[in-house]
């Protein structure tokens, strides 16, 4: 009988928690999307710039 109590208690405080998390996961992942978007272009900045800075021991045959 403690079980079923236990698990009517669970059942209680956790079915509006994974409700909540479905309905706010999506808007989380929206207002995210800007973050990941800056992140690939300053990662693709960082990429250019040490190209150039190795462009010089590449054209020399460097293993770089």
């Amino acid at each position: 009988m403690l079980t079923f109590v236990l698990w009517l208690i669970l059942l209680v405080i956790c079915w509006p928690l994974a409700l909540l998390a479905l309905v706010l996961y999506p808007l989380v992942w929206l207002v995210l999307l800007p973050f990941r978007l800056l992140g690939f272009a300053v990662e693709g900045a960082f990429g250019l710039v040490k190209a150039l800075f190795l462009l010089p021991a590449r054209l020399l045959g460097g293993r770089v």
